[in-house]
């Protein structure tokens, strides 16, 4: 049975290859190799490789966000990042195989750190601290958000 790990461990990335890495975006502004460099830097916040300091939202509004991770809701279109440029870099290497090679490196040491570290919890700066389970529905949510952005609609698996 396809679970969200499994899907974020072997789908995911052969969804992304599928992209030209030109490619014009159905909402937003990053092409998909841009989008990759920023799924690099979501699943490093997830493997403890970039600490985060502060939360950017309010205490009280952390637990309605977490609930909102657990639902099957999905992550609006042109969301608004203030921790990114409105006008995205340029991507860090104009390899895209490479790039999803790497993308791929980071969900394994995501999943890895996690299995270290039973019950650890990291901070993230719009969920507060967030534990394996919730880092994966985050991280799934986001995936899908950036495969429909270029026109890969999934179905969202309940797990």
């Amino acid at each position: 049975m396809l679970n969200k790990v499994r899907y974020l461990r072997e789908v995911y990335t052969d969804k992304l290859r599928l992209l030209n890495p030109l490619e014009k975006p159905r909402w937003g502004k990053m092409n998909p190799a841009q989008m990759v460099d920023h799924m690099i830097y979501s699943f490093q916040l997830a493997n403890g490789k970039i600490n985060v300091e502060q939360l950017l939202t309010k205490e009280d509004q952390v637990p309605r966000m977490q609930e909102w991770l657990i639902s099957p809701k999905a992550m609006k279109e042109n969301f608004i990042n203030p921790l990114i440029p409105l006008d995205p870099p340029e991507p860090r290497n104009n390899n895209f195989e490479e790039s999803i090679g790497a993308l791929q490196n980071e969900i394994e040491d995501m999943i890895d750190f996690f299995a270290k570290r039973p019950g650890i919890k990291l901070l993230n700066p719009f969920f507060g601290e967030l534990d394996y389970k919730l880092y994966v529905n985050l991280l799934y949510k986001h995936a899908l958000h950036h495969l429909r952005q270029f026109g890969i609609e999934e179905a969202y698996i309940e797990d």
